[in-house]
């Protein structure tokens, strides 16, 4: 459970990061935050892809 836990965590982590990588090129940067990893650990993509959204919306 723990071990599960922690994977999800990470793989949000690297998720932030690697949008971030690629996102700095189009002036697109999400702060990788304890609620940003929140979003992502419990939505997965299509939280990521509403924190994306968000942020050409409202930025």
């Amino acid at each position: 459970m723990v071990k599960k836990f922690l994977q999800k965590i990470i793989l949000s982590f690297f998720l932030l990061y690697w949008f971030n990588k690629i996102g700095i090129n189009f002036n697109l940067i999400i702060p990788i935050n304890i609620v940003t990893l929140i979003v992502v650990y419990l939505l997965d993509l299509p939280g990521l892809a509403m924190l994306i959204l968000s942020l050409i919306i409202l930025f």
